[in-house]
């Protein structure tokens, strides 16, 4: 263990004790007896941190890893600081799992952990989706709540998606301060791990009612549904939990003819039909974009594991099925919303709508045409969240969403929800539908009036402690030595969001960014092109996004500018990922 530094070798050693079980203490000394020292770097190198969505991380042996002992040393400090933050307060939580491999066992281990310390568990019977989990946050009165996930991450992940009183994920203070929590337990031998059977409290199937018809009350246009109850609807689950609860919210809301794709109804955490079990990505939608194709479908939906994002496929002008982008859908979602409210006169002065940093200013220049206000957050749907809570009492929210296939339609819960989506989707293809419009029409109308906006999203994987080292290493690049020009257009500010500035080339202007620190770079150029390089907060990835935007004077053009656009992406892209 020549190469392994002095800090990961004691915890190597602490992982050895007696604190641990015999079967971790175990798979620790194969790796050492198998000189696996690459793999032990990366177990052993760091405790696991909150990033933009909680814990995530392999499952595995280790104090970087997902297993009994980093998950429950989470919750004892969670518990640890949630009788800190509600003193002389019979504590209550929720939890909920979805179908990765170890997502139930794990979830049982944190209720166990939680009721051990005397803390009121609202346990899911079966695995359920994330936003169930913050709306029974909400629902019960909880003080904070756990979703066992890693969301779209593949097989090998599972995470831990840590939850406040107001349903959305911690945020700061809580977040650093929770982590705090964690680092000052010492020894595994003070978590508590016995369950408590007076602690728990099993949310049963008929939970769900609750939300379907609170959701259903939300539903803009229910009687135009009604006369489009036959509209063919294809989705799939991608193996995950959206099958509990997405064809039943359907139904609910009057949609009759619901065709599953069966070799993905199942949960299965092996993700058997697919490499990522991510909507983002065409392999993970190709079987319900064929299953779409087959039926001469209206709408395609798809849902990642823990039914928080949904990809959704439309039929284009050659007929043939397209995944759009989640700017594209939250700018349909965006447009079908105010739209729709504005025609009966529902829209309010107080109304708003909020986007995060990377994702499309289309949803801004939508939204201030409808007289709108927008807010503008840091990447991860718990910012948004974080905008309505501090919001509600004062100013109403209407809809939101990020470029990563996250969105939220009315205020029932506090982190992006697939389930709603998929119910407001269907509902925004029926409307059109009856208009004799496809989706893909809209689209284009919303760019011949707004603008045509194309995006793209590089994303590089860079695994392990060399790996985190190499991200670290071009955002300093960047920032040291930050490009003059992208794609042959001139830079004409920098804005850098861990500085919390705004920097104009020009004329040297600096002035401050009125957000949260937050290690995200954005180029704008002097043709308005947005480029941002992020390193991912829950995966081992750095990402860059570039959108640019061209006039369209008529749908006819569509083809022509968007090659054009994509040229264009294509040599600023080139100049910046390196």
């Amino acid at each position: 263990m020549s190469n392994i530094d002095q800090a990961t070798q004691a915890r190597i050693q602490q992982w050895l004790s007696p604190e641990y079980d015999s079967k971790t203490t175990a798979l620790v000394q194969q790796l050492i007896d198998n000189n696996e020292e690459t793999e032990l770097i990366d177990s052993f190198y760091k405790e696991l941190e909150f990033g933009t969505g909680g814990l995530r991380g392999i499952m595995g042996v280790g104090s970087n890893r997902i297993n009994k002992y980093t998950i429950g040393k989470a919750t004892q400090g969670l518990a640890n600081y949630l009788k800190k933050q509600f003193p002389n307060t019979a504590l209550k939580v929720a939890v909920s799992y979805d179908s990765r491999n170890n997502s139930q066992t794990l979830g049982h281990l944190v209720a166990d952990v939680f009721s051990a310390n005397g803390i009121l568990v609202y346990l899911f019977e079966e695995l359920r989706p994330t936003p169930l989990l913050s709306y029974a946050v909400r629902h019960f009165g909880c003080q904070g709540g756990v979703m066992l996930t890693a969301s779209h991450n593949p097989k090998e992940y599972n995470g831990y998606k840590a939850y406040w009183n107001d349903g959305g994920q911690l945020v700061a203070p809580h977040d650093k301060q929770v982590i705090e929590e964690v680092n000052a337990i010492e020894s595994v031998s003070v978590i508590k791990f016995t369950r408590d059977e007076n602690y728990i409290q099993l949310v049963k199937e008929d939970f769900d009612d609750l939300y379907i018809n609170a959701n259903k009350a939300l539903s803009i246009n229910p009687a135009l549904v009604a006369q489009q109850k036959d509209l063919k609807i294809v989705y799939s689950p991608i193996h995950g939990t959206g099958i509990t609860i997405v064809p039943k919210m359907l139904q609910a809301w009057g949609f009759e003819n619901i065709t599953i794709v069966e070799a993905q109804a199942e949960p299965n955490g092996n993700f058997p039909t697919v490499v990522y079990p991510n909507p983002e990505e065409e392999d993970a939608m190709s079987m319900a974009m064929q299953e779409g194709q087959r039926l001469d479908a209206d709408i395609v939906m798809a849902t990642d594991p823990d039914a928080d994002r949904v990809g959704l496929a439309v039929k284009n002008t050659n007929g043939d099925f397209q995944l759009l982008n989640g700017n594209q859908i939250g700018s349909l979602l965006i447009h079908y919303v105010l739209s729709s409210k504005k025609a009966k006169n529902e829209l309010k002065d107080n109304d708003y709508i909020v986007k995060t940093i990377v994702t499309s200013n289309l949803m801004t220049d939508i939204s201030a045409a409808f007289g709108v206000k927008s807010y503008e957050t840091l990447t991860g749907f718990k910012f948004i969240g974080e905008v309505m809570t501090a919001r509600e009492r004062t100013e109403s929210y209407l809809v939101g969403g990020e470029e990563s296939y996250g969105f939220l339609v009315g205020d029932l819960v506090r982190d992006k929800d697939a389930v709603n989506a998929c119910a407001f989707m269907a509902e925004m293809t029926a409307f059109y539908c009856a208009q004799g419009k496809s989706l893909f029409e809209v689209l284009q109308d919303i760019y011949v009036e707004h603008g045509f906006y194309q995006e793209k999203l590089i994303s590089l994987t860079k695994k392990g402690k060399a790996g985190a080292e190499e991200i670290q290493q071009m955002m300093q690049t960047l920032r040291e030595n930050p490009p003059k020009q992208l794609g042959g257009i001139a830079v004409k500010e920098i804005r850098d969001y861990e500085r919390k500035q705004s920097h104009i080339l020009a004329t040297g202007a600096i002035t401050p960014i009125d957000l949260p620190k937050s290690d995200v770079l954005q180029f704008i150029t002097v043709d308005g092109d947005v480029i941002s390089a992020r390193p991912s907060g829950t995966e081992p990835k750095i990402k860059f996004y570039c959108s640019v935007k061209e006039q369209l004077k008529d749908k006819a053009d569509y083809d022509v500018v968007s090659a054009k656009l994509e040229e264009k992406v294509k040599n600023i892209m080139a100049d910046i990922v390196k």
